[in-house]
């Protein structure tokens, strides 16, 4: 299989990954903030903050396949690896920052009285 169909889905499927773990993560965790009392809506732009880190690691893969195709990059010369996982990394942090705009928008926190 050409490494060109196989690398375009895996940007797609890691923005989409870092999105869902962002709006997941800040929607069960509102629930979980209401259910307790707290504020749902503020505890959800919290967590959305928070959990923006965790979303890009959990889309890239959670492992340290990353760093050893970086490290390949840089001792093997092989350039276009460390391309590739620069993009899938940059594509994670697109999601996990449109899952934030999203979070954002729901709750209106950013508007002060």
């Amino acid at each position: 299989m050409d490494e060109k169909a196989t690398f375009l889905p895996a940007l797609i499927q890691s923005y989409f990954i870092a999105v869902g773990v962002l709006l997941g993560g800040a929607i069960i965790g509102a629930l979980g903030a209401f259910l307790s009392g707290g504020q749902p809506l503020t505890a959800m732009y919290r967590f959305a903050g928070d959990l923006r880190i965790w979303a890009v690691v959990a889309a890239i893969g959670g492992t340290f396949d990353t760093f050893y195709v970086v490290e390949r990059g840089l001792f093997l010369g092989e350039t276009k690896d460390i391309v590739r996982q620069f993009l899938l990394i940059l594509s994670a942090m697109g999601g996990a920052q449109t899952g934030v705009a999203i979070i954002t928008w729901l709750t209106q926190e950013h508007i002060s009285p």
